[in-house]
């Protein structure tokens, strides 16, 4: 009977095998109600209205939209992901949890971001770097096209970056969760092409562990590049939400404002917001908005 149960032990699954990646990249990297809360602040300070309808372009497992619908009644989202893993998952996990009449102002597309067409969005976005899998300027500037072309008028068009000097080296950078760490891997960067390989990997409290669970094969952008492609792309305006310091720490601070210049700093991450019909009178520069839980924040999306 002590070798059956010895054998029951060691059969057990270990907190690896038993984990759940998307429920694990949710917990470590999203913010949904803190960016819902961003992003309404950033159209409404711009258009001195309410926006109603998000569109959340490689959207993964849709945390953001399920929680656009949530926030309120008038409130709409379309979700686009050319992965159909991601999208199952959010019909059986976050969609599930909506109410009814709040799953149903809610449309999950599977799809490829540049071709889906539908009703215009008040808002669009690209989070967590997902972007980033379009290499060549070409492809990019198709990109930026098609998403303002997506806009309602007027409309704004959110994406966010990385960067600085620490951003190109090889390293891997570990954060403390309840049970786990998330570890975000800076697998490979090339300085000429400045293709980046990324990993996000899990290490549980048991000592076992989930290696390679996300894979990210892109290019690194950088802050000029996107302004100018913007621009190019028909925007009215681009502008940078820059996150601050604490003087004291000397660490990010968690609140981003509207900037037009910065220090140097080794590692940063900013909101670029294209404005498709700018405002008649500028935005105040004192504006801010808290920051997301992590700055190297990942989209588990495939989608190009």
């Amino acid at each position: 009977m002590r070798g059956g149960r010895g054998g029951a032990r060691a059969r057990r699954a270990s907190r690896a095998a038993r984990a759940d990646k998307y429920e694990l990249y949710q917990e470590a990297v999203q913010d949904p109600e803190g960016d819902v809360r961003r992003l309404v602040r950033m159209y409404e300070s711009r258009f001195h209205r309410r926006p109603k309808l998000l569109r959340e372009d490689f959207c993964g497992t849709a945390a953001i939209s399920c929680t656009w619908v949530r926030a309120h009644g008038e409130h709409r989202a379309v979700g686009v992901d050319l992965d159909p893993e991601p999208l199952a998952w959010c019909r059986r996990h976050n969609q599930a949890k909506l109410r009814p009449e709040q799953a149903a102002r809610l449309r999950l597309v599977r799809g490829d971001v540049r071709d889906v067409r539908g009703p215009r969005a008040d808002v669009l976005i690209a989070f967590n770097f997902s972007y980033f899998v379009f290499k060549q300027r070409a492809e990019l500037l198709h990109y930026f096209r098609r998403a303002r072309a997506h806009l309602a008028d007027p409309g704004i068009f959110v994406c966010d970056l990385y960067g600085g000097p620490e951003s190109q080296e090889e390293k891997v950078e570990t954060r403390k969760h309840d049970g786990f760490k998330y570890l975000w891997d800076q697998n490979r960067f090339d300085p000429i092409t400045h293709h980046a390989e990324n990993l996000i990997h899990f290490e549980f409290s048991d000592g076992s562990r989930l290696r390679r669970v996300f894979h990210y094969d892109w290019r690194l952008w950088m802050l000029p590049e996107l302004r100018d492609l913007l621009d190019e792309a028909g925007f009215d305006a681009a502008d940078v939400y820059w996150e601050g310091t604490d003087l004291q720490r000397n660490e990010p601070n968690g609140v981003f404002s509207l900037r037009e210049s910065a220090p140097d700093d080794p590692a940063w991450i900013a909101y670029v917001v294209a404005v498709k019909r700018a405002p008649r009178r500028r935005v105040a520069r004192v504006r801010a908005f808290p920051a997301p839980r992590s700055s190297r924040a990942c989209a588990p999306s495939r989608s190009s």
